[in-house]
């Protein structure tokens, strides 16, 4: 009888081969399948599911690095196996869950799973690595009173915060029956027992993890940027503070720490024991045990969306992972998006909505041109000019503007046509009033520039940024502090003494007892972005801003009215995500159905679009239009594929087996290297919803 290794052998003597099913580090779409390798003798009980390997490949005797699936003794094949190279750690950081997670995603949105890993596992890093296993192979003697036994608090002994806000219960109930939510946050700041001030999702969203760690269960935060990051550190900081969570229980992992901070907290959540992970989008993979909790702030933020293949949202990936774990889902906001918002009309997700009492007020107010000399230094309504200087004798207010830098456009002055980078055509921009005009995409300095209407060589100013918005305020309350928090100068928090605080949208920083006034600039600009979502953007920026007030502190916004003005009044932002899903429907615009863009040459789109139709008929036919072609970059075309939720799973699939069918036929162009191929010709992208914009 013959063995893998091709040896013949008795019956009696065949020992069972061990093989490993091996996931290749790779980009290439028709390698994204498991590959068989034989275990050999010295790595049997070294490479075990989740360690990472290098495995042969056979073609031109390369090397790849991948991890192992699983192990198993009987693969289901017949031929001679290549032999596992090397087990470059012992350590399996590729967990089952995190493997199947990875593999979902990537099948839902068409591409490789790989790529999910390299989000999911950080770089490796030897001399972190070593220490980590020393100190899990130390075992400590139960009498031993250690720092870290010490320091340690049992998450049955937890006492968990009360979650305030809401009905008496209401969210601890949703947290044992591990439900779905969708949890509206209090618009208001608080002070944790620290001393610090910080929005009050932070510290509910704490409450939240330290009674699921009361459960014994883990939890997983995902935040969109270091702001956020740091309120719900600084909330998890206070209970440690008083004795409610001990250190160990919190784990970071975000894309601000070091390559080896980041693995050392990455391995920490392979450890058999809950924790509270918290961490931008990528966190979303991280490895937790006995997962309970997936709580996201501010879902419908850009930042959820990643920017690497196969670009899925954190939304979406904590959809799946809790579809597979049955943990608790909370979606926390003060606006929701209208992809939740779907969700809840369908009853996958349930709201809890925050108690009456703590409804900001909101006043509304035209932007008609003030007759008060010192409102017109400001560009502001003299109502807002006379709550802003009110606000001012107690405390400080904050001043919301959309645009960064002097002047956000620059113009000709003689024909007033926008004036263009002569680089790239980008749009020329001032920083500060005496600052040399350059360029808001490519940075470059507009030397000798002259208009490409006109011929003129100079310029006038047109829009107000942050810092000219700043000056104005200053001529209008010349006794005040100004400060300014954009994209160059950011600030996180301010002092409660009287001051001006000028900010961009998402750079407002949080006042010590809450801002004693909010003024919301620029709504009409803000709003004349052309954008399938631009609304519903609008209403989570101003929502957000509103809710740094202090209780009951006015909030002013200037040139708004209509749906989007009474939406805020009565702060039901539920109701108009409600109205925009309609409309979406009714346009068969996102949500209401899925969008995948096909982009490549006209050959390669046509083919994947035809294969597209074939695989889906009959009834299913009518759930699948298809826009375009149209021109693309270089000589590609795009075409934009609207399909039902329903048949979601097809459309992955058909269009996956396209880019791969395209990926595997490429072709060496005569006069190159012999391992040289010619770049793929085809690719989709799912969900990407700013090609409506």
């Amino acid at each position: 009888m013959t063995g893998a290794g091709g040896a013949d052998r008795s019956p009696g003597d065949i020992a069972p081969v061990l093989v490993a099913r091996v996931m290749l580090e790779s980009l290439l779409p028709q390698l994204d399948r498991l590959f068989d390798y034989r275990i050999p003798d010295h790595l049997v009980g070294l490479a075990v599911p989740g360690v990472r390997v290098k495995v042969p490949l056979r073609s031109a005797g390369r090397v790849s690095r991948g991890y192992v699936i699983e192990v198993t003794s009987d693969a289901g094949y017949s031929g001679s196996l290549s032999e596992v190279d090397e087990v470059i750690s012992p350590v399996p950081v590729l967990t089952t869950e995190v493997w199947a997670l990875a593999r979902r995603v990537a099948d839902r949105a068409a591409g490789n799973a790989s790529d999910v890993v390299r989000l999911a596992v950080p770089p490796r890093q030897v001399r972190v690595e070593k220490a980590w296993q020393l100190r899990q192979a130390v075992v400590a003697p139960p009498d031993s009173e250690s720092t870290d036994s010490e320091n340690t608090i049992a998450p049955e002994t937890l006492t968990p915060p009360q979650i305030t806000g809401y009905g008496p219960g209401a969210v601890e109930a949703a947290l044992e029956r591990r439900a779905r939510f969708a949890l509206a946050a209090v618009p208001t700041v608080t002070q944790t027992s620290a001393g610090d001030w910080v929005g009050q999702w932070a510290t509910t969203m704490a409450a939240m993890a330290v009674f699921t760690l009361g459960l014994g269960r883990s939890s997983i935060l995902v935040v969109p940027d270091y702001r956020d990051q740091d309120q719900l550190e600084a909330a998890l900081q206070g209970l440690v503070s008083v004795g409610l969570l001990a250190v160990e229980s919190i784990a970071r992992v975000d894309a601000r720490q070091s390559n080896s901070e980041r693995y050392a907290h990455f391995l920490s959540c392979l450890e058999e024991r809950p924790k509270i992970i918290v961490g931008n989008r990528s966190a979303i993979y991280a490895p937790a045990h006995s997962l309970g909790l997936i709580a996201l702030w501010d879902e419908a933020d850009p930042l959820h969306n990643e920017p690497l293949s196969p670009y899925v949202a954190s939304r979406d990936v904590a959809l799946v992972r809790q579809q597979q774990s049955g943990a608790a889902l909370a979606f926390v906001s003060h606006s929701r998006s209208t992809f939740v918002e779907r969700l809840v009309e369908l009853d996958f997700v349930e709201e809890i909505a925050q108690n009456p009492r703590f409804l900001p007020h909101v006043v509304p107010t035209s932007s008609q041109a003030s007759t008060d000399r010192f409102a017109q230094y400001a560009r502001i309504p003299t109502s807002a000019w006379n709550t802003a200087r009110k606000a001012l004798e107690t405390g400080p207010v904050l001043v919301q503007v959309a645009r960064p830098g002097y002047a956000p456009v620059l113009a000709c002055s003689s024909c007033a046509k926008p004036a263009h980078c002569q680089v790239c055509e980008g749009p020329l921009q001032a920083a500060s009033r005496n600052a040399r005009p350059s360029c808001g995409w490519c940075g470059a300095i507009a030397a000798q520039w002259s208009c490409q209407y006109c011929e003129g060589t100079s310029f006038r100013l047109v829009g107000n940024g942050s810092s000219r918005t700043a000056e104005d305020l200053g001529k209008a309350f010349p006794k005040t502090r100004v400060i300014v928090s954009d994209g160059t100068r950011s600030l996180t928090d301010v002092p409660a003494a009287p001051a001006l605080v000028v900010a961009t949208r998402g750079a407002e920083p949080v006042a010590a007892g809450g801002y004693h006034a909010v003024l919301l600039l620029d709504g009409e600009r803000m709003l004349a972005r052309e954008s399938l979502t631009v609304a519903e953007e609008c209403l989570r920026w101003w929502s957000n801003a509103i809710a740094l007030a202090a209780p009951r502190a006015p909030a002013i916004i200037v040139g708004v009215g209509g749906e989007l003005a009474r939406t805020l009044v009565t702060w039901q932002q539920g109701r108009f995500a409600a109205s925009e899903l309609a409309d979406r429907r009714t346009l068969r615009f996102p949500p209401a159905i899925r969008l995948a863009t096909v982009r490549g040459t006209p050959e390669s789109v046509a083919s994947a679009v035809k294969e597209l139709h074939d695989s889906v008929q009959g009834e299913d036919s009518a759930k699948i239009d298809v826009l375009g072609p149209v021109p693309d970059e270089g000589d590609f075309v795009r075409s934009i594929v609207r399909f039902d939720y329903s048949v979601g799973a097809t459309v992955a699939t058909t269009l996956r087996a396209a880019v791969i069918k395209n990926a595997a036929n490429r072709r060496k162009p005569a006069g190159r290297p012999a391992n040289y191929r010619t770049p793929p010709t085809l690719r989709v992208r799912f969900d990407d919803t700013e090609i409506l914009d």
